[in-house]
């Protein structure tokens, strides 16, 4: 009952957000959604910067208008592919990998290679962000300034805004959008914090792990965790003196694989070397790219990603709707305020405290629902 009572009012204080999305979509299309949208099919890259801007936003009225705008985006993705099946589908690549271990220098001759065979690339650079503003700290695009000038290539360094998975909670919007946008390779680079880095590869069709030569023992709490998600490992920075180390890193990484159980049973997760430098083994590892897309689509697994992506998002927007609607519930506040001072203090635990403040919104959610039968009366 208890939980009955919570869910409701939770609905409740969604219904008023629900009601404006489904006017706004409804009646007259709102004109910022229209122009944002019209510039979107045209391949606009300002209309595709503001309407990324717009998704990443926490004003109310501008994620109403943000919704819209990716509900429509949606429509098109939808009938494009209804009209020209998988080929109208993006590749979306995920790159994770440790500090140090130049995925910003391999994004930026990897995109270069995409980009001179008619690719056109959307780079969605995750930063970590400052304690103090928000913002981003590393700056990634400031790393890929020969790619960052390529009229084929779009780079969108974002704040992860405290987010450990390394992404960001609009990453998904961000992704669409660069789709709409006429890019038919989205990179998603990450911020390479360790295991909770998995998240990404919830969001598209191939995880890469890259990895440096000589990682040694510093690596042993990234790799299993994050190796059981990689379709794909590379070892950068296969050049020079570094070529030796390169190769048994390579070799320690095939005999570790055969530890771990694949995700799929039509793949095998290969390691490549390659140099981001030279450009060395970057045609193969495109190569083996197309050989998984190929292999996904084959057997069906590339479609039933790509349904799974949707159901996580999914999931994520819920978590966060829920956990705004329960924080900001008339007169919770100053209660939450209290408890948070107590748990700071040693007082009480912080599950203590958050069965607490359950129990207590559950009771004036009785009471609020008891006065309501009484005027109903």
């Amino acid at each position: 009952m208890a939980s009955v009572l919570l869910s409701r009012q939770i609905c409740q204080s969604l219904v008023l957000g629900t009601k404006n999305v489904s006017v706004m979509a409804g009646g007259t299309a709102d004109p910022l959604v229209q122009r944002l949208l019209k510039g979107l099919r045209e391949g606009h890259r300002a209309s595709l910067a503001e309407s990324i801007t717009l998704v990443e936003t926490t004003h109310s009225r501008k994620k109403l208008q943000a919704k819209q705008l990716i509900t429509e985006v949606l429509k098109d993705a939808k009938n494009l592919y209804y009209a020209h099946g998988t080929k109208a589908l993006s590749y979306r690549l995920g790159l994770s990998g440790p500090p140090g271990a130049g995925k910003s220098t391999f994004i930026e001759s990897f995109g270069k290679f995409l980009t001179a065979q008619g690719h056109k690339v959307a780079v969605l650079a995750v930063d970590p962000s400052s304690v103090t503003s928000g913002g981003s700290i590393l700056g990634d695009k400031t790393r890929m300034n020969e790619l960052s000038r390529d009229m084929n290539a779009y780079i969108r360094a974002s704040p992860s805004r405290g987010h450990l998975g390394g992404v960001t909670r609009s990453t998904n919007e961000a992704i669409v959008l660069c789709e709409a946008a006429g890019f038919d390779i989205i990179i998603v680079e990450t911020i390479g914090v360790g295991q909770s880095e998995y998240s990404v590869a919830d969001m598209v069709d191939l995880f890469a792990l890259i990895i440096p030569p000589g990682g040694g023992d510093e690596l042993q709490g990234l790799k299993r965790g994050i190796m059981e998600m990689s379709q794909l490992i590379v070892v950068n920075k296969s050049d020079g003196d570094l070529i030796p180390a390169a190769r048994r890193m390579q070799y320690e990484y095939i005999s570790a694989l055969k530890y771990i159980r694949p995700r799929s049973k039509h793949w095998s997760t290969p390691v490549k070397r390659i140099s981001s430098v030279t450009g060395e083994g970057i045609p193969e590892l495109w190569q083996l790219m197309q050989m998984y897309k190929k292999s996904m689509e084959d057997c069906g697994e590339f479609l039933t990603r790509r349904r799974s992506q949707r159901q996580t998002w999914l999931w994520t927007y819920l978590k966060d709707s829920l956990i705004s609607a329960f924080i900001n519930a008339p007169g919770l506040r100053e209660t939450i305020n209290q408890i948070e001072d107590k748990v700071m203090d040693g007082v009480i635990s912080p599950g203590d405290a958050a069965d607490i403040l359950i129990r207590q919104h559950i009771d004036s959610l009785k009471i609020e629902i008891a006065n309501s039968h009484l005027k109903a009366k």
